[in-house]
């Protein structure tokens, strides 16, 4: 599995500018609101799901989206979805939970974990990460986003969650 440093090594090949806060250890959205005060752009919240056919789904939005888990499941074409097994998140992503980031799919890929993408968040210009760990938090820009997600070949299906259908974006 990749850590932090192979995946600021991944960036800076990437040509992907990136800043990183280090922080004490934060577990919840609502934690850490200095970390949001001193980092412009969007913040997000990272849940870890695996759908009744047993897919697993990374979901990656705004901290203030709410997430409605029972329709979900029609807009990505998904089963019933529940919070997946951390050792399911070790093995896949290579993340303990706390940690959970969409940094993290630079573990994957197999591409065995499907990306759900909030459309707010995508259209955020600059959004913030966790490193792979809970201990800091790395701004890119969305630009920087986009290619890293291109450069690891990962097509997010993007969601509007305030109206709960799937949305498109020709940028991806």
């Amino acid at each position: 599995m990749k850590t932090r440093a192979d995946l600021m090594a991944f960036l800076d090949a990437n040509g992907i500018a990136h800043f990183t806060l280090e922080h004490e250890a934060v577990f919840k959205v609502e934690e850490g609101a200095w970390i949001k005060t001193a980092l412009a752009g969007a913040h997000t919240k990272n849940l870890f799901l695996k759908d009744a056919q047993g897919r697993v789904w990374l979901v990656s939005a705004d901290q203030d989206t709410l997430i409605d888990l029972k329709a979900l499941p029609a807009a990505i074409g998904s089963g019933r979805l529940s919070f997946a097994r951390a050792e399911t998140l070790r093995q896949t992503l290579g993340v303990e939970p706390g940690a959970v980031t969409a940094f993290a799919l630079i573990n994957d890929p197999a591409h065995k974990v499907g990306f759900v993408l909030d459309a707010a968040l995508a259209a955020a210009p600059l959004v913030n990460f966790h490193p792979l760990v809970n201990t800091a938090t790395t701004q890119v820009s969305q630009a920087g986003f986009r290619s890293l997600l291109a450069a690891l070949g990962v097509t997010p299906v993007i969601v509007d969650f305030a109206t709960g259908a799937r949305a498109s974006s020709p940028l991806f």
